[in-house]
């Protein structure tokens, strides 16, 4: 692994965060709503190929941030809807997504036991 690598990653990563934050402060769209919108780009971009080749170049700084998750939801449904027809789509975002939808809800849940609630 060379130092372009680490290059490449820093600025596409930094590049999604960069359009994650003008969505927050010229759009003013709220943090869910700029989220959505980042998972739903990330679909797009995977359905035409696009995201694949970013994350070939850029390893995580394209696979870490949110819309790698939208890009997963689409190839695992994609990939389940050739196997088992329609149902596929639904069983196929479970099958891609299923070990960070599971962590979300494991952390939140410690986090939830461990620190106090607001009021």
């Amino acid at each position: 692994m060379d130092m372009t690598t680490f290059i490449w990653a820093f600025l596409v990563g930094g590049a999604i965060c960069v359009i994650g934050q003008l969505l927050l402060d010229v759009l003013k769209l709220t943090p869910a709503h700029a989220m959505c919108v980042l998972v739903v780009a990330g679909a797009i971009l995977g359905g035409f190929g696009i995201y694949d080749q970013l994350v070939e170049l850029a390893g995580a700084g394209a696979s870490v941030p949110i819309s790698s998750f939208g890009n997963s939801l689409l190839k695992g449904a994609l990939e389940e809807i050739e196997v088992h027809g329609l149902i596929g789509v639904i069983t196929g975002i479970f099958s891609m997504t299923s070990a960070g939808i599971s962590a979300a809800i494991i952390f939140s849940f410690i986090g939830a036991l461990i620190f106090k609630p607001r009021n």
